[in-house]
């Protein structure tokens, strides 16, 4: 969606705030002997008592009311019995509506303390989202954005995921552009449209570029085991710096 006027904003910033707040409560209490299953049961709790409905379940219909991803497991992980265990790296994409409107957020979180490598996918990809918001601009090219995650990435040694991508958001979970890459596009020639709401979440791999769908129908997986780490914030694209919706 595009945003037409203060009340737009303000609801956006509303739904931005809460699932911010769920993602970052669910990382902090996030532990080793803890269930995917409870862990999800912490932020549908917070979800639901702000009044707000968990964004995969209503929309999609996804068995649970966030996504909970380990290791090799880039995205859309079912929450369930899998016990997290010291040194995985979970991560958590936390989306809801509220009021009739989506807010939509991710991270990768360590489970205790977590190795060399894993530590340094961690920031890789918080670097690399920090420098992709940076360049995400009215009239800026879109492929520009993919271009300095690119790099980023590959400084550090890591691959981006090319088939998870940013989108569009607001007024339905998943809006035009439904395809932000985060990898460089040459013959993408579009660029960032003043008061366009999307989201931006790099997708950083130990060694994969593309992911695969896993029987259950919903876990996006590297098809060589390689770990993956993702950040994610929604914003409103402006002349200058984006306003970031998920931050708090």
């Amino acid at each position: 969606m595009s945003i037409d006027n203060e009340k737009d904003l303000a609801a956006l910033r509303r739904v931005g705030r809460l699932v911010a707040l769920t993602l970052q409560h669910m990382g902090k209490v996030m532990r080793p002997g803890m269930t995917t299953f409870e862990l999800d049961a912490i932020g549908r709790a917070m979800l639901v008592r702000a009044g707000a409905r968990p964004a995969p379940e209503l929309v999609y219909g996804f068995p649970g009311a966030t996504c909970i991803s380990v290791d090799d497991e880039a995205a859309h992980g079912i929450p369930g019995p899998r016990v997290l265990r010291e040194g995985e790296l979970v991560n958590i994409d936390v989306s809801a509506e509220l009021d009739g409107y989506y807010g939509d957020t991710g991270a990768s979180f360590p489970v205790g303390a977590v190795s060399e490598q894993k530590a340094r996918l961690c920031a890789a990809t918080r670097n690399a989202l920090a420098r992709g918001l940076a360049v995400a601009r009215a009239g800026a090219p879109i492929n520009g954005y993919g271009r300095v995650v690119e790099n980023e990435a590959r400084r550090h040694g890591f691959e981006v995921i090319h088939n998870l991508a940013g989108h569009g958001v607001g007024r339905a979970l998943h809006e035009e552009p439904h395809d932000v890459a985060s990898h460089f596009e040459r013959r993408n020639k579009s660029r960032f449209a003043e008061g366009t709401v999307l989201t931006l979440e790099p997708f950083l791999s130990t060694g994969a570029r593309r992911v695969t769908t896993a029987a259950d129908g919903w876990t996006q997986k590297t098809p060589d085991r390689s770990v993956t780490a993702q950040y994610e914030h929604t914003i409103v694209i402006t002349r200058s710096r984006p306003i970031v919706l998920t931050a708090c």
